[in-house]
């Protein structure tokens, strides 16, 4: 029994994000009509970090997936990540393991494809400025995840650390989908001002920008905060916006961007207007005015993982990738 071993280059070798928007979108619609099965995540926490158990079957591809994410915060001063991450990939039909993959670089293409996949259905086609908050490696991944679905002409990128802000200008500026024209913004004000589609990609707890500067008509992206106590995002936005979610369930234990308003009374469970995953079915209407603002808030499913981690194998094997391990 063969074993295919994919390292990060391999998986980025074997699928773009295209790609991974096409499948992120065909797990969700999956997820909402109720052709998959999530358990709840398990969590193994230790005296240095947390580790977290990520399983997920798709009826579709019949694939059964595992991920094990790791989020070490001291880890940097050993020289390694803060977040670490293995997928493994197991034939939903036999129970026959297929593969495994490095699940680091996977994570941030599923979550970017996660936002291509909302940006496609909720904003505006003549979309041409992006916001960016966040220049770090889930930045990048937004960045081209938004350039892949809209015809993006101008990108401001805002973070506090100006060097990583610059460094991803100037590694990013016209490769692909990504416009020529990438502006570190001086400020948050400056980055928003105007801007159509607006990302939020930060750890942060706190807002990283003033709802009131969002015009009508803009789509927002929050993927950034994970836990109750954490926010991206003002009341002032959240109450003004249509907000769509990747689940009911994980944004209303986990989103901070949600979970807040709703203690403080700014916003009700029934504003939330749509999963991403009905909109997709046909379900739920999209976009619906030019002038609404929309929000799509994302705190991950192991859905995203599976599908994208399918897809990938596929492509391997379809491009000879990887390392084949007897077991």
């Amino acid at each position: 029994m063969d074993l295919r071993v994919l390292s990060a280059q391999d998986v980025d070798a074997a699928i773009s994000m295209a790609e991974a928007i096409e499948a992120v979108s065909r797990g969700f619609a999956q997820l909402s009509a109720g052709r998959a099965v999530v358990p709840l995540r398990t969590s193994l926490s230790t005296a240095a970090g947390t580790s977290l158990f990520m399983p997920a079957y798709l009826a579709d591809s019949e694939t059964t997936a595992l991920k094990l994410v790791s989020v070490y915060p001291d880890n940097p001063s050993l020289g390694l990540p803060t977040i670490l991450a293995l997928v493994a990939v197991v034939d939903g039909r036999t129970g026959r393991p297929l593969a495994l993959m490095d699940g680091t670089y996977l994570t941030a293409l599923r979550t970017g494809a996660a936002s291509g996949v909302a940006t496609d259905l909720l904003a505006r086609e003549e979309s041409r400025v992006l916001a960016l908050f966040g220049a770090g490696v889930q930045g990048r991944a937004q960045l081209e995840a938004v350039c892949t679905v809209r015809p993006i002409e101008e990108v401001r990128v805002f973070d506090p650390n100006q060097e990583t802000a610059h460094r991803l200008v100037e590694e990013t500026a016209g490769r692909g989908p990504i416009p020529d024209r990438i502006l570190v913004a001086a400020s948050s004000t400056e980055a928003v001002h105007d801007a159509d589609i607006v990302v939020t990609a930060t750890t942060s707890q706190q807002p990283v920008f003033d709802g009131a500067d969002v015009g009508p008509g803009t789509h927002v992206n929050a993927i950034g905060a994970y836990t109750p106590e954490t926010r991206e995002l003002d009341e002032d936005l959240v109450r003004r916006a249509k907000i769509v979610v990747d689940t009911r369930e994980g944004c209303l234990a986990e989103a901070g961007d949600l979970i807040l308003p709703l203690r403080a009374g700014a916003i009700s469970e029934t504003d939330i207007y749509a999963e991403l995953g009905e909109i997709i079915g046909g379900l739920k209407a999209g976009r619906e005015t030019e002038s609404e603002i929309t929000l799509f808030k994302s705190v991950g499913t192991a859905v995203q993982d599976a599908a994208v981690a399918q897809a990938a194998l596929d492509r391997a094997e379809q491009k000879d990738l990887g390392t084949i391990v007897a077991l």
